[in-house]
């Protein structure tokens, strides 16, 4: 989100050189900058014993593909726990472990997406009412199920296949 206005007095915005930064959005009246403002999400590749991943789909944002896990940070929350809760509540799994996989800009959403890759015993999936379908499908059948080279949900699953797993 761009600033244009002050959210707290509703002065409209001048730009004004702050440091490194360059030109920022700035309140006179406040007396304070207000610096562009994004989404942070995470996306989980979920892993099971049988190197099965847990994809979905959820026809808001896609038909066509499955995707990964993923929800937006809560404030308070740090990445870590914002996915243990996602694949909590959207596919009903308790991860074993979790290692950071990355992080990725999704300019099409404006979101800085945390990526991991997580562990889990192999259970029947819980979906949330967010979710149409999911299923544990081996990991080199999965990376060819959700959005083609160069997704997000590719990138974590060809990550794990590069052996980048934990």
């Amino acid at each position: 989100m761009h600033f244009k206005y002050c959210p707290e007095c509703g002065s409209k915005l001048t730009a004004k050189e702050i440091g490194d930064e360059g030109l920022v959005p700035f309140c006179e009246e406040c007396n304070r900058p207000l610096f562009d403002m994004f989404s942070c999400c995470i996306i989980a590749a979920v892993v099971n014993e049988y190197e099965e991943a847990a994809i979905l789909r959820q026809n808001y944002i896609s038909t066509k593909y499955y995707n990964l896990v993923s929800g937006y940070m809560k404030p308070g929350e740090t990445a870590e726990e914002t996915a243990m809760r996602e694949v909590q509540e959207e596919i009903g799994v308790s991860m074993e472990s979790l290692t950071f996989a990355g992080t990725y800009w999704f300019g099409k959403k404006d979101m800085l997406m945390i990526g991991f890759i997580g562990r889990a015993k192999k259970m029947e999936l819980a979906l949330s009412e967010e979710v149409n379908r999911a299923e544990w499908v081996p990991v080199t059948e999965a990376i060819h199920m959700v959005h083609p080279k160069g997704s997000i949900s590719y990138t974590l699953l060809e990550k794990y296949l590069e052996g980048q797993n934990p």
